[in-house]
């Protein structure tokens, strides 16, 4: 694979992990690196090992000139629709950053509404590196998140799937019915709501 692209200035890369779930929170990370401190390894997140990914967290959140993670909430994620969920919490990980951005590259084909210049960029964690970077800290972040949610609804799964549809989460929503933490609004939860009395 060819080097990723890095920009010189204050650049923040923008990703989020967990838009296609039916349980739990979508997750975004602004990552701002570090020109003069580069990072080796960096990728598309789902295209490393999960150890892979929590030492490429570490030396992220070590090395970058700035980074934070944010959040939606399954009830924003229900009143506001996936896509505009996903939106706000990376308008929520830029506004959050230590360090003001000149620019914003975002991965995908929309922009959140930010305080400054931002562009899209189709599969943008595979070819920028700021942007891989907020896709591996929002992948772990959202991974973190979803064990703790396992601890307590263990009859889910959530550790193996991450809330993602597998056939074990649909049967396990067929057979547990839906927890306070599904999305009510995505169609396979939907169903199992309707079958109620």
């Amino acid at each position: 694979m060819s080097a990723l692209s890095t920009f010189a200035g204050r650049v923040c890369g923008v990703d989020e992990a967990g838009r296609g779930p039916l349980a739990g929170p979508v997750v975004a990370a602004a990552v701002i690196l570090d020109p003069a401190r580069p990072i080796a390894g960096l990728n598309d997140s789902k295209k490393l090992s999960a150890r892979k990914r929590e030492a490429l967290a570490l030396t992220i959140r070590e090395q970058a000139l700035a980074w934070a993670v944010a959040e939606a909430s399954v009830e924003e994620i229900d009143r506001l629709n996936i896509l505009h969920a996903s939106l706000l919490a990376m308008q929520r990980a830029v506004a959050a950053l230590q360090i003001l951005p000149e620019r914003a590259l975002i991965d995908g084909n929309r922009c959140p509404q930010l305080a400054v210049p931002a562009e899209a960029v189709v599969q943008g964690d595979a070819k920028v590196a700021a942007i891989a970077a907020a896709s591996i800290l929002a992948k772990t972040v959202r991974d973190a998140g979803m064990l703790a949610l396992h601890a307590r609804y263990p009859q889910y799964g959530f550790d193996r799937h991450m809330g993602y549809p597998t056939a074990a989460h649909r049967a396990a929503l067929a057979e547990h019915g839906v927890s306070p933490v599904h999305r009510k609004s995505f169609a396979p939860v939907a169903r199992q709501l309707a079958l109620l009395p």
